[in-house]
């Protein structure tokens, strides 16, 4: 059987197809990151309205890539939570309208769900239990994740999400959007110890985070303690040692997170995903940290670290167990848990 998925969420438009043996026919991505670099960031109405222009040609695409015809499709599937509601609710419209055509059921998945099953589907082989690490610039969060469809939250950022923190860095050294490519390519120039800055609840026994504080540290380094910003850095061992320093700080939480996590749960199998997990230095020290707890570590390649419709594939999960999802489904911008 065939599912054609469909994912908005943010800033990608994306669709994808696979089958219920969870084979990949297509997956393409319409990236708007050429639109949102010009204002620094992404814009909900832009995202929005970009999603609009490029569903239905990405969709053409897919099914092309797959060599499938909509009379092929099966089910439809549909990221309808969490994420920017202008957004979602493009991708759930065309979705429910698509379902209602084809006469086929319409399928719900959970965005964040769908980071950690694409560790799943990369290892080709049930990873469940396990725990769950999603980062990227929306969230921040570690889950034990019993079953693909039950997550239980064990604790997540009260202010910044990793990935945002990066693109606010890279906004203040001068490296523009996306800024977690931009920041990881100028550490690599850096000298990651130049710079001691916080590491909030590293040593504390909660499995929280916080990069607010780490992101003005980055911002007090390089202008002093004054309201007034001075001009961006150019290249240089200045910026190179910031970007290098900031990177640091954020992997030495989340390694040191996910290690207590793992502890927590007595659980040996952690899986990470979401855009930051793309981030090589990252996976490095994730890697090196599993092997010391004995744990085996679950990170899918690059292209389904970031947004993609393949990796709503978890919804899958819900067809085997006869979950369907009615033709009134609404877009739910906030992480709900159960979806």
């Amino acid at each position: 059987m065939n599912f054609l998925a469909i994912e908005t969420s943010c800033d990608e438009t994306s669709v994808a197809i696979f089958t219920d043996e969870l084979q990949v026919l297509s997956n393409v991505v319409a990236s708007q990151i050429e639109l949102h670099a010009r204002f620094g960031g992404v814009v909900p109405e832009v995202a929005a309205r970009a999603h609009l222009q490029r569903l239905l040609p990405t969709m053409d695409e897919a099914l092309r890539q797959a060599n499938l015809k909509l009379a092929d499709i099966g089910a439809v599937v549909v990221m309808n939570s969490p994420g920017l509601v202008g957004a979602l609710l493009v991708g759930v419209s065309a979705a429910k309208m698509l379902a209602l055509t084809l006469d086929v059921p319409l399928l719900s998945a959970n965005h964040i769900e769908a980071h950690i099953f694409a560790a799943r589907m990369a290892a080709g082989r049930d990873i469940f239990p396990c725990v769950g690490l999603v980062v990227s610039g929306g969230h921040t969060s570690l889950f034990h994740c019993k079953t693909p469809l039950e997550f239980d939250l064990l604790g997540g950022t009260i202010d910044d999400a990793a990935g945002e923190a990066f693109d606010k860095v890279a906004a203040i050294l001068g490296l523009g959007f996306p800024g977690g490519p931009a920041v990881e390519r100028e550490a690599a120039l850096g000298n990651p110890k130049a710079h001691a800055l916080p590491r909030s609840f590293l040593k504390e026994d909660r499995l929280q985070f916080s990069f607010s504080g780490l992101k003005t540290a980055v911002l007090y380094a390089l202008h002093g303690p004054s309201t007034t910003r001075g001009p961006l850095p150019g290249p240089g061992a200045v910026r190179a040692n910031l970007a290098a320093s900031f990177q640091r700080a954020v992997i030495d939480v989340l390694v040191e997170k996910s290690r207590q996590a793992l502890r927590k749960t007595c659980e040996k199998r952690l899986a990470v995903g979401g855009g930051v997990s793309a981030n090589q230095a990252l996976r490095a020290d994730l890697e090196a940290m599993a092997q010391r707890e004995g744990a085996e570590l679950f990170i899918p390649p690059m292209a389904l670290c970031t947004d993609n419709a393949a990796m709503a594939a978890v919804a899958v999960e819900k067809w085997r167990r006869g979950i369907v999802a009615p033709l009134d489904l609404d877009a739910m911008p906030n992480y709900q848990g159960k979806n």
